[in-house]
């Protein structure tokens, strides 16, 4: 079944409807997609938006929120999802073609934002599985090279043909039109699989815990001091790797008070 048509939906609602220009399936699980922006859209990157489909029967909008996977300066907005079999919304959104409409509110809010860190010399990104998508947009973001040396961008998932998302994003990088030049001496990409054989095979607490991460990338152990940390993931990861931030004495920020991690707490990515 296909997104709801235009027609249908302004007759349905008044909500915001933005056109799908571009979809791509990762495998059976996982899609990205890409839609038009609204002129008055304003975010910074690692924000994330509420996004749905208009219900004609009801007049209201089915919505989730998503993070946004482009960086601020892009002319569209990317979303990254995966698909769930039942979800009220992902059983639906995954059959979006290219000319649907979609509902995209302009209220961006979030945690996982550079203005919520303190300055540091190295920054973790921490991400399992759809978790990477606000990552994917401020590791575009031009601002995140004048504020740190090295950015380490860790992807944890079940299996391998899930890291096709993030891959993809650190084949183009060194390509991006406004921080390709940064790209190869700033950042390090650390995917890991946890239920297939791989190299790093565990979850990244246990890499982290363990000190594999730091022997693969031959850095030092995580410091509060000088590193910075964001993290995004399931529930259980989030509550994991928050502990392991605290042990090493860096403290969480936020959008009114700076400090040496944050983590997205709105909504299991």
């Amino acid at each position: 079944m296909s997104a709801i048509s235009s027609g249908d939906a302004n007759s349905a609602s008044s909500v915001p409807l933005q056109q799908v220009t571009a979809i791509k399936h990762w495998n059976d699980r996982l899609f990205s997609f890409r839609v038009t922006r609204p002129d008055s859209l304003r975010f910074r990157s690692g924000e994330f938006t509420m996004i749905g489909l208009p219900d004609v029967q009801s007049g209201k909008p089915l919505q989730r929120a998503y993070s946004i996977a482009s960086p601020a300066w892009d002319d569209e907005l990317e979303f990254y999802s995966i698909k769930v079999p039942d979800g009220p919304l992902t059983s639906r959104l995954k059959n979006i073609r290219v000319g649907d409409n979609l509902v995209v509110q302009n209220k961006p809010v979030g945690s996982l934002v550079l203005d919520a860190l303190l300055p540091g010399k190295r920054l973790y990104m921490f991400a399992t599985g759809t978790g990477v998508a606000p990552f994917a947009s401020i590791v575009r973001d031009p601002e995140l090279y004048q504020r740190f040396e090295q950015i380490i961008l860790t992807h944890t998932c079940r299996h391998i043909d899930e890291l096709g998302f993030s891959q993809d994003l650190m084949k183009h990088l060194p390509n991006d039109p406004l921080v390709g030049e940064y790209v190869a001496n700033a950042v390090r990409y650390y995917p890991s699989i946890t239920q297939e054989d791989f190299t790093p095979r565990g979850r990244i607490t246990h890499l982290l815990e363990s000190g594999q991460l730091f022997r693969d990338l031959a850095i030092e152990p995580l410091c509060a001091d000088t590193d910075r940390v964001m993290i995004c993931g399931s529930m259980g990861l989030n509550k994991d790797m928050k502990a392991i931030c605290i042990d090493h004495g860096l403290v969480e920020g936020s959008n009114s008070r700076p400090g040496t991690f944050v983590m997205e707490k709105a909504f299991v990515g």
